[in-house]
């Protein structure tokens, strides 16, 4: 396997680890020394932020936008879900969308965290899901903000790959996990994304080795259960998404065939109130594609729907 990058190496050497269900969970995390004064294009500092990302990936997703979204938060956690990345990869854990947000609940309580805004892409849209009706519950993280980017929030309207349906099913998945290689996910991986925002050899090589790290995709067909989850809690994430006054938005890739343009048409039918930004030409990853594009969408979105003032 090639070695990963520096990029790759000094985002994990800059981890902070923490127990789980008996599991070594990764995470970053960034605070603002509070004797600092601090702004972003002449604006105050928000408050706390959670990184939620998407499959088959991890937190090394953010890394484009981490630098700037730490000049505007004072606190900023962007954790691996179990099952991903440099977190722990049990062979015999029931991976779901519930547990994972009760992940996240852990490592906010873990931090004095009660309330912070998310934003979230792709696997983490759905955890997101889970955080938001937990938080018109008055579960333990309220939200004070939420923005998705591309991924699957209703069922109907995702257009998973062949090979994740593949991957998914019960006697077929575990055997095609065991025959990926770096070339069929790296041809996989790069057709989700815009057709001038491709990743190049050496960023497809960072997210295959985290994938195989700690033998990663032998979880695979486990994860994939989060397609179930979707279907399963549908009208009630979509009945929290309708009824609450947490301002709620999508930066959209619309050339991503799995979750684009045609899933934001999808969410503004279906929770009007959404606040949807396109961004033309880019993919599945808005993240990692146009970074800059992504930062300066979501500072609009965030002084556009200030409630603290």
């Amino acid at each position: 396997m090639s070695k990963p990058s520096a990029d790759l190496n000094a985002w994990y050497a800059s981890c902070t680890y923490f127990q789980y269900r008996g599991h070594t969970i990764c995470y970053r995390i960034f605070r603002r020394d509070k004797t600092s004064e601090s702004s972003i294009h002449g604006s105050k500092v928000f408050n706390k932020l959670i990184l939620l990302h998407g499959f088959p990936t991890a937190s090394y997703d953010w890394a484009k936008v981490w630098d700037s979204l730490c000049q505007s938060f004072d606190t900023v956690i962007a954790p691996d879900f179990i099952g991903f990345g440099y977190s722990a990869k049990p062979t015999d854990y029931d991976y779901r969308i519930t547990d994972q947000a009760d992940l996240i609940e852990a490592i906010a309580g873990h931090e004095g965290i009660g309330r912070a805004h998310v934003l979230a892409h792709d696997y983490g849209d759905s955890v997101a899901q889970e955080l938001l009706a937990r938080s018109e519950q008055r579960g333990a993280l309220a939200l004070e903000s939420l923005m998705f980017l591309n991924g699957g929030l209703f069922p109907e309207a995702h257009r998973p790959r062949l090979i994740q349906k593949l991957l998914r099913h019960n006697m077929l998945g575990p055997l095609l996990a065991r025959l990926m290689n770096k070339k069929s996910f790296s041809r996989s991986f790069s057709s989700i994304f815009g057709a001038h925002t491709q990743p190049d050899s050496a960023e497809l090589n960072d997210f295959w080795s985290l994938l195989q790290h700690e033998k990663g995709t032998r979880v695979v067909p486990k994860l994939l259960r989060y397609l179930d989850d979707r279907k399963s809690h549908r009208e009630r994430w979509l009945t929290a998404m309708r009824s609450t006054t947490v301002p709620l938005g999508m930066i959209n890739g619309p050339d991503d065939p799995v979750s684009g343009r045609h899933l934001a048409e999808r969410l503004a039918e279906l929770v009007p109130a959404a606040d949807i930004r396109y961004l033309q030409g880019v993919g599945h990853y808005p993240q990692w594609e146009a970074p800059e594009r992504v930062l300066a969408e979501y500072t609009r979105f965030r002084l556009g729907h200030d409630r603290s003032s």
